[in-house]
Order: C-alpha cells, then sequence, then structure tokens
C-alpha cells in the first residue's frame, strides 16, 4: 500500500485566482474539447454579471509567484492550441465583455499551415491587440511519455531544445515571450516537473482546483471549461472556489504508476476553516470515495477498485466554514499504465 501525505493550509481568497481551459469554441468540433458559442456567451455573461475581475494571466501568474494580492473572484481564461475558431468563435465574445484571455499555442503545427489553425499573421495580430502568446510545446509531444529508444533524461534535454526553439519562434513571429508552459493533454511527470523549473518556466496543467500563493508553479491547476464540464450550475462552484496548498510527501510524489500499484492515499490537513464531515473526494472511473478519517487531521482514501488505466484524477472539495456557498478544491492528477507498463492511447 502506497501512501501519499498531503499538508493543507488555509490561502486567503486575496491570494488566490481560478484559471479556466479551453479549446475549440464551435458546434463543429469534437465534443470533448468543445464548447459551443453560445454556452460560452453564458460563461462570459456569469462573469461579467457577478462582477468577476477577470484579469491577464500575467497578472495572476506574478502575484502568486510574489506573494501580491489578487481582487477576490479573479479569473483568466486560457485556450490550448491555436484553432482558428477562437479568433471567428471566441474573440468576438470575448471582446464584447473586454476580457483578456491567454493562447497556448504549438509553433510546428501553426508552421504546417492547416486551414484549423491560427496562422503566424493572425497570431501576430492577436497578440498586437493585447492577447498572450504562450508554449504548449514545439508539437503536440507530451512530456510525460518516453520515446522508445530514450531515456527520460535524454528525452527531456531533446525537448528543452524543441521547447526553446517553440519559446524563440513565439517572440520572433508575435514579439512576445512569457515563459508560460501548458502540458500537452495535462500529462507530466515528477521530473518533468523539476526539469520545467530549471528551464525558468511557469507550468500549466490540466488538474482542477484554485490556484494559490504556495501552488507548484511548474504545475498551476486550471478547470477544464469544455464538454462535459461546460455546465453552469458546476461551474459556478468551480469559479467561487479556495485553494488548498499542497506538501507532497517525498516518498509518493509520483505522478506515474502501473494499474493495481497505487492503492491508498493518505492525507493530512492543516485548516480548520471546513466542515471535515462534508469533505468529499471523488476519483476518475470510481466515484465518490469512503473517508476514513485517522485523526483530527487525518484521513485517508482506499480506493474501491484499482485506478483505471489512462489520466486519473482525485478531486476533493469541502465547504468554507468562514464564507458561505464557497468550496475548497483540491485535485491531483496520475497516470495509470498498464501492467506492462504500456501508455494509453492519446
Amino acid at each position: 500500500m502506497l501512501l501519499f501525505v498531503v499538508l493543507v493550509s488555509y490561502t486567503h481568497t486575496g491570494q488566490s485566482a481560478v484559471i479556466l481551459q479551453y479549446h475549440h469554441v464551435s458546434d463543429d468540433t469534437p465534443a470533448s474539447t468543445s464548447i459551443s458559442p453560445q454556452q460560452f456567451e453564458l460563461h462570459l455573461r456569469y462573469l461579467h454579471e457577478h462582477n468577476f475581475n477577470v484579469l491577464p494571466l500575467n497578472k495572476v501568474v506574478q502575484a502568486i509567484k510574489n506573494n501580491q494580492p489578487l481582487p477576490d473572484k479573479t479569473v483568466a481564461i486560457t485556450f490550448d492550441d491555436a484553432y482558428l475558431d477562437i479568433l471567428t468563435q471566441a474573440k468576438p465574445l470575448l471582446d464584447r465583455f473586454n476580457f483578456p484571455f491567454t493562447l497556448f499555442i504549438n509553433p510546428g503545427l501553426v508552421e504546417r499551415g492547416s486551414k484549423h489553425y491560427l496562422t503566424w499573421q493572425q497570431l501576430k495580430q492577436l497578440a498586437d491587440a493585447g492577447v498572450i502568446i504562450a508554449n504548449h510545446g514545439y508539437n503536440h509531444d507530451s512530456l510525460a511519455r518516453v520515446p522508445q529508444g530514450l531515456t527520460e533524461q535524454q528525452w527531456l534535454k531533446k525537448y528543452a531544445s524543441l521547447l526553446e526553439q517553440a519559446e524563440e519562434m513565439i517572440h520572433e513571429k508575435t514579439g512576445q515571450s512569457w515563459r508560460y508552459f501548458a502540458y500537452p493533454y495535462g500529462e507530466f511527470s515528477q521530473a518533468g516537473l523539476a526539469w520545467l523549473s530549471k528551464q525558468h518556466f511557469i507550468g500549466f496543467g490540466q488538474q482542477s482546483g484554485a490556484a494559490g500563493t504556495t501552488s507548484n508553479l511548474a504545475a498551476l491547476p486550471r478547470f477544464p471549461a469544455s464538454q462535459p464540464y461546460d455546465k453552469l450550475t458546476s461551474l459556478k462552484d468551480k469559479l467561487h472556489s479556495l485553494p488548498f496548498t499542497l506538501t507532497i510527501n517525498s516518498e509518493a510524489s509520483r505522478y506515474i504508476y502501473r494499474q493495481n500499484e497505487l492503492t491508498s492515499v493518505t492525507f493530512t490537513v492543516n485548516n480548520d476553516d471546513f466542515y471535515p464531515k462534508l469533505l468529499s473526494c471523488y476519483v476518475t472511473g470510481l466515484g465518490k470515495q469512503t473517508i476514513s478519517w485517522q485523526s483530527n487531521n487525518s484521513f485517508t482514501l482506499t480506493f474501491s477498485q484499482p485506478l483505471p488505466i489512462g489520466r486519473v484524477r482525485a478531486n476533493c472539495t469541502a465547504p468554507s466554514k468562514s464564507q458561505s456557498g464557497r468550496f475548497y478544491w483540491y485535485s491531483h492528477p496520475w497516470l495509470i499504465l498498464d501492467n506492462q507498463g504500456n501508455w494509453f492511447p492519446l
């Protein structure tokens, strides 16, 4: 049985933000990475009507990085991949509400000139209009998946070269270089997180949760907001969420496991602003898990079944005592391989 020990502490709302992640804004693209223009407009209208502070991503990052205050209910909007519909469908809606946004792109894919992708000329126009253009890797290769014939260190060295090449191209073509990197597929390893920090990049994952001053700057959380997570009923709780601050036990800090290898997770809690009896934890493919309190500040999840092969996340939420209607939110991602160590399909 592997134990995963997490220290959770209170983070003031004025030092946190919710980062939303989208891909397509379209009725004609794959549902799993899309939100309809009509639903996207509902998201933006909700932010506007409920007085959320939609800030550029760089202001959010700088505040978190420098332990500076942010307005309560701060939100940043991001898109992964340089899809054309971001210009044709999303931007007119964002402009209507005067909301800034960030676009993470793959220069290698832009270079191929697909009719579904933005061109460098269009990206430059977006950059000149104030859109942040950031790095999604040269191609759309998973950082965590080491190609056959390479060691992990060899792959990270090669990826570093491609990442720098992508950053140079973004700077050359758009005039911007933020050194922000959104992990393709949201996949990373423990070595990958350490590697990214050495490259002096800020990383963005696809695990949910609010970002706070003690969040890992190599993997800031973002809430996926496309289908099937695009319904306003669930998005409202996410937009009001508060961050759990994590310190992970070094003996259980891996993100990649074989099936049946990870069977239990234990959390140590240092936060008296939530209701322990109302704490809920859900795991991808398994649903709500039973919480076994070991002490007043420690609980264990013993998974009801083996974790399914693929991308798996544990999401734990608990209502705040001091801020009615708001939830603390924590998510941890795992990549579960089959028993032979083979990766699941992309």
